[in-house]
């Protein structure tokens, strides 16, 4: 019969209590503190025949009592909230209700006595403790059930043990969404921080562990979860949790960005997996604003292949400097389309013109030259895909090479103040038809340099985070079909490197050069592709081999086993940003502009130019690739 019982009331306690029932049981608790403070007014006598009197002689007064009651309650929606969710706006609802009626009982007090020469309707006294009394009971009856209900009907139900890693206001915003979620039941073992001081202490009984607690807590009560309630934890730690939680099978979430909670309300829905991004990229690196702000007063900026990726990147980077025009130059139509859709809430957006066009197109440059007069030159614009520029070397050529050598030469025409060229890793040492063309590009705005007074400034970097065409965007799509994974070689290697990062460090790279220098950026270290698909997997709660399978394909047409380590101390320089180094890179041969104009001329076959481009980048060496017969004989 007990058990029965229990079940009923949970099976009740589970759905949402019929409004009238709350009302009900909320003026049974005005009565009774109503009573309790007429009984404290008697001096504790149970007087029956004094109390029989009172109210026989005061019953409209109480009815009266109940009537306002009953408004002021509904006025203030005391009853809406679910008993077991309450909540400090529920508390604040409760006690302005309760003052408020309190206020109205007063001013009816004193209409009657002053107005109507009666006697009051309540005594002060009365009315004083009534409003503690009605407080008291309102509130604590709330929680008494949210405790019983906590303690009670959830115990009943299997719960998985939870550890949160972040014990600030996050973290405790994350335990009471744990706590009122009843569909997935969960239990809270401990919070985890890396500060300090909050190791050993407790918040809302829960006890906080620091570093060397965590490893043998975990072991020691089976912890299932990590929930990572922390906006921007450090990358490290993030990596090393992750990585712990990963070989021991335990389960490993993030609490997603307050950003993207619907009214700021967190709730069990932004509690997801992490991102393969978050664990790849390095600790946020601040842009210096005030500098770039400055460089950009009153300037007219173009951005080329502004739809892209790094393209779109500088241009959301730059934005908040922007006190002059802002001209985004693309061919993509419906990306650039979608950028413009992006940016047209910003204050800036009168000043930002979006233009259509290909830098292959030299007479359509110098008309935009002409009208918009640009003063800086972000040239993000280039194929960059490796096997499908080993498979069209001509389109490559020409944009990559010719669209370069058409900004570069029209930057000094106009007198151009400072040219950016965004490149590649794959310039190091190329083996393949983009990496080439990409360095050739490189080799030709350095010679370019030493002619006029426009600042010509190269950067390169490796793989980014997020890009179109990524391998992480790649992977996820082949996880959520069910697999199989596929990696082109066991041991492939790659560095990366997130949007935002390699678009900072391009804006720094250009405040800080002096002009023909190529800037290269520190990309930490490198990642194994099978161990990124690994991971990937077993973030998306699966097995690897056993859930989703991982499969092995070849390397493709141009593609490199490991790519060329940038920041070397044996080909680089500092500079003051840690970040960013100079590559220190050979003169060009003499004939160069020679082999350059040749290189862009209608004339000779496809291997003729790219024999050619052996020629002018003697590191260039073809693997995999059709072009490999001619790194074995002559040149042209």
């Amino acid at each position: 019969m007990r058990s029965f019982f229990l079940t009923l009331t949970m099976i009740h306690l589970k759905t949402a209590t019929p409004r009238w029932i709350i009302v009900v049981f909320d003026l049974c608790l005005s009565i009774f503190a109503l009573g309790l403070s007429y009984f404290i007014r008697f001096d504790l006598n149970t007087n029956l025949k004094a109390m029989k009197t009172e109210w026989l002689g005061h019953w409209p007064e109480f009815l009266l009592y109940l009537f306002l009651k009953w408004i002021v309650f509904f006025f203030f929606k005391i009853h809406q909230g679910l008993i077991r969710y309450t909540s400090s706006a529920e508390i604040k609802r409760i006690f302005l209700a309760s003052s408020a009626c309190t206020l109205i009982f007063i001013l009816i007090s004193t209409i009657r006595a002053w107005g109507f020469n009666t006697t009051y309707l309540f005594p002060s006294s009365i009315l004083i403790m009534e409003f503690f009394f009605s407080v008291l009971f309102l509130i604590g009856s709330r929680f008494v059930i949210k405790i019983w209900y906590y303690e009670t009907v959830k115990n009943e139900e299997t719960k998985e043990r939870v550890v949160i890693f972040g014990a600030g206001s996050m973290g405790l915003l994350t335990k009471k969404t744990i706590e009122n979620d009843h569909k997935n039941p969960q239990k809270v073992l401990a919070f985890y921080d890396e500060n300090p001081r909050l190791k050993g202490v407790r918040i809302e009984g829960i006890k906080v562990l620091g570093k060397e607690d965590l490893v043998g807590f975990l072991k020691n009560n089976q912890v299932e979860k990590i929930i990572v309630a922390i906006r921007t934890p450090q990358k490290e730690s993030l990596s090393w949790m992750v990585d712990f939680c990963l070989e021991n099978r335990i389960k490993i979430q993030r609490v997603k960005d307050p950003a993207t909670w619907v009214n700021g309300e967190l709730t069990p829905k932004k509690i997801g997996k992490i991102a393969i991004e978050e664990l790849l990229g390095r600790e946020e690196i601040h842009l210096n604003q005030a500098t770039l702000a400055q460089k950009c007063h009153e300037k007219t900026i173009l951005i080329t292949g502004a739809a892209g990726s790094i393209g779109s990147g500088i241009v959301r980077e730059i934005l908040p400097a922007i006190t002059g025009k802002l001209i985004l130059l693309d061919q993509a139509e419906s990306p650039l389309y979608e950028l413009q859709q992006e940016l047209k809430d910003e204050p800036q957006f009168s000043s930002i013109q979006f233009i259509i066009g290909d830098v292959r197109n030299r007479s359509f440059l110098k008309e935009l030259f002409e009208y918009h007069q640009p003063n800086i030159i972000y040239h993000a614009a280039a194929y960059k895909h490796v096997p499908l520029m080993e498979e069209n070397p001509k389109e490559a050529i020409e944009t990559n090479v010719q669209g370069t050598a058409n900004l570069v030469d029209l930057s000094l025409d106009f007198g151009i103040e400072v040219f950016v060229l965004v490149s590649t890793d794959k310039a190091v040492n190329p083996t393949n038809i983009m990496g080439a063309t990409k360095r050739i590009a490189e080799m030709y705005a350095q010679h370019q340099s030493q002619v006029g007074k426009t600042k010509f400034i190269t950067t390169r970097f490796g793989n980014v985070l997020g890009s179109n065409g990524s391998v992480i965007p790649l992977f996820q799509r082949q996880i959520e079909a069910g697999g199989p994974v596929f990696v082109t070689h066991p041991e492939i290697t790659r560095y990366f490197m997130t949007i935002a990062e390699a678009c900072q460090l391009v804006l720094e790279a250009s405040m800080m050069g002096l002009g023909g220098e190529i800037f290269v950026f520190d990309m930490g270290k490198s990642v194994k592709i099978v161990d990124l698909a690994n991971k990937m997997i077993l973030l998306n709660g699966l097995e690897p081999q056993k859930d989703i399978t991982i499969q092995f394909t070849r390397l493709r047409p141009g593609e490199k086993l490991y790519e060329e380590l940038l920041a070397h101390e044996e080909t680089t320089l500092p500079t003051h940003h840690a970040k960013i180094l100079i590559a220190r890179i050979r003169s060009n041969q003499p004939q160069f502009i020679e082999q350059f104009k040749n290189l862009l001329s209608h004339q000779g076959s496809i291997h003729e130019k790219v024999a050619l481009m052996k020629a002018m980048v003697p590191e260039y060496i073809s693997q995999n690739s059709t072009f490999e017969s001619l790194d074995a004989h002559g040149t042209v």
